[in-house]
């Protein structure tokens, strides 16, 4: 499994892919690679991340987060 600053680069590299497309767009394409891409585990482990503050997460990758949270 991750360390959770590795995850922490990892999600941000994905978010910044997606941030020509603005915000909107930005957190749907994140939240969908994490859904498609990341192992459950991983996904876990960045959650867990998020609930303790997420500190290191670009604005988009954890407004992502949040909505695969609670989908």
């Amino acid at each position: 499994m991750s360390s959770p600053d590795k995850l922490i680069y990892m999600a941000n590299q994905i978010g910044k892919f997606f941030q020509s497309q603005g915000h909107d767009r930005a957190v749907e394409g994140i939240s969908e690679h994490i859904w498609k891409f990341w192992d459950p585990r991983m996904r876990k482990a960045i959650f867990a991340h998020l609930d303790t503050g997420g500190a290191g997460l670009d604005p988009p990758v954890r407004d992502a987060l949040l909505k695969l949270k609670t989908a």
